[in-house]
């Protein structure tokens, strides 16, 4: 789930239904879509042998985990649980953690989609051309076809699951890699949070009566142990110069995002130093010095806001600090000086240049098969060890898709706007077409 390009929709705010729309304001809606999807050349519709395929893929398949037991390794046994938005309809990755005399074992779980999507099928052509899930308020365009995403390769509580699982054991003191695994697996997950049930029961692991009647305790203790983990490793990943523009994010969401970036992180470093392999790395360049530069003087003149001096040297740091201290009306602004310099991220089958944003000297998607189609291909060049012909042309394609989706929301957000509808609510809150007098 989360990552630095993740687009996790958050939860209905309670007390509060839907927006609701007239069916004339519907169609405007509609056209507007219909008329970006043209536009941006981006498919709503699954071909009916991409569907047909994949409700092949979704039958029998207990049976089939069942003949896969054998020829995986079983972790059925390790409380693991899901933390995702409560509208989420898909849950992909899923967590377990131990704590050990001289180190954490932190394992994050993926959906292997490349089990029932693989180059020979259908479903794979079609992800290659969409290239990723597309996020509209209030509209969805999936790279695959929700039958199979939310099924199968959803990593729903008390079921048998195939799963692709990063293993990472951390010393306890630097909280470095001293082994990394990356295995195919079966899971049984054992809970679903929802990111405020996940708060809740950091706050109070009593709540966890409600979630999980037989493992209450063991749920609370490995939710707030791999809270304290994930705290250390936000903390590190900043005083290490990684740029963090939500200073304010919950608990709920730091763990996610902390123990993803490390699976990540971990992938991709196993393909690049342990195989040499290429792959589709994420590689962000760095703004020129006069861009950071120019952005540092913007946000240094806005009002109440002051940059650290010890911090000038850095510029990802100044930002954080800044970020940290600044009053809370000025923090759009802060991101927006940053945002403006920043070039785009893009993917690439060769890491040169790193991740400047993050400060990491190689990254790459793994966490997020069903809705990104690097993911995707990295989850078929860790199993196979086979890295497609076309892998350059897979990298174009995912990072011409991304930009595509990104502008294709920007402007249907603009869209709302003009019409009178706030996007955040109707992201938040889903529509209900009714009759307006």
């Amino acid at each position: 789930m989360s990552n630095e390009d993740a687009q996790a929709a958050a939860g209905t705010p309670e007390g509060q239904g839907p927006v609701e729309i007239d069916e004339e304001m519907a169609r405007h809606m509609a056209n507007k879509r219909e008329e970006l999807f043209e536009k941006f050349e981006i498919r709503d519709e699954f071909p009916p042998e991409v569907i047909e395929e994949a409700k092949e893929r979704t039958t029998g398949v207990q049976q089939e985990i069942a003949d896969e037991i054998d020829e995986r390794r079983d972790l059925r046994d390790l409380t693991t649980w899901t933390t995702d938005p409560i509208d989420a309809q898909d849950f992909d990755d899923a967590l377990s953690i131990e704590e050990r005399n001289e180190e954490y074992v932190l394992w994050v779980h993926i959906a292997d989609v490349t089990h029932y999507v693989n180059p020979d099928t259908a479903m794979w052509d079609e992800a290659v051309e969409r290239g990723n899930t597309v996020y509209l308020p209030g509209y969805t365009i999936h790279m695959l076809p929700p039958i199979l995403a939310e099924t199968v390769c959803s990593l729903v509580p008390n079921e048998d699951r195939l799963a692709h699982t990063v293993e990472m054991h951390l010393d306890k003191e630097n909280l470095g890699y001293e082994t990394i695994e990356i295995y195919k697996s079966v899971i049984e997950s054992d809970a679903r949070l929802t990111y405020t049930e996940a708060e809740r029961l950091l706050d109070d692991p009593e709540t966890a009566e409600d979630l999980l009647e037989d493992q209450r305790v063991d749920l609370a203790a490995k939710n707030e142990l791999v809270w304290q983990l994930a705290d250390r490793m936000h903390e590190q990943r900043k005083e290490d110069g990684s740029l963090v523009l939500n200073p304010s994010r919950d608990r709920a969401h730091t763990i996610i995002e902390e123990c993803m970036l490390k699976a990540n992180k971990a992938v991709t470093h196993e393909l690049m130093w342990d195989r040499g392999v290429e792959a589709m790395y994420r590689v962000h360049p760095q703004p020129s010095p006069e861009e950071w530069d120019e952005a540092l003087v913007e946000i240094q003149e806005l009002d109440g806001v002051s940059i650290p001096g010890s911090t000038w040297d850095d510029p990802r740091k100044a930002v954080n600090a800044t970020l940290e201290q600044a009053p809370g009306r000025q923090l759009d602004k802060i991101q927006w000086a940053v945002m403006k310099v920043m070039p785009r991220a893009k993917y690439m089958n060769d890491p040169f240049g790193g991740h400047h944003a993050l400060n990491f000297e190689i990254y790459g998607h793994f966490t997020s098969p069903i809705r990104r189609l690097s993911d995707l291909i990295n989850h078929w060049i860790v199993y196979t060890n086979d890295v497609p012909e076309d892998l350059i042309a897979l990298c174009d394609q995912a990072s011409d898709k991304q930009k595509a989706a990104e502008t294709c929301e920007r402007e249907y957000k603009q869209f709302l706007e003009e019409i009178g509808l706030d996007p955040s609510a109707v992201n938040n809150r889903g529509l209900d077409i009714v009759d307006i007098e």
